[in-house]
């Protein structure tokens, strides 16, 4: 059974595979491809208006407990088509 999460951005609980996790390095928004860096991470559907719901409700300051803006530039490059893995992986 694959656990549950909640995405920050439409609050709608989803198992974890369907989901990417986001963490705060520096003040900078940086996908966890594997689930596995260490610090608080916050959970989000691959969308984009998830993602926009989350940056504009502020959701991930206050899922990852940070204070101050977060650069968002990485995890919307993503959305945008740049930045994916090749061969198949994640």
């Amino acid at each position: 059974m694959d656990p549950v999460r909640t995405c920050v951005g439409c609050r709608v609980r989803a198992p974890r595979s369907t989901l990417l996790r986001v963490v705060a390095v520096d003040s900078t928004l940086v996908l966890d491809e594997r689930a596995s860096m260490p610090g608080r991470g916050a959970w989000v559907h691959e969308t984009h208006e998830c993602v926009d719901a989350a940056i504009r409700r502020r959701a991930f300051v206050r899922a990852l407990r940070v204070s101050g803006p977060l650069d968002t530039q990485t995890l919307e490059k993503r959305l945008n088509g740049y930045g994916k893995k090749v061969n198949g992986s994640k």
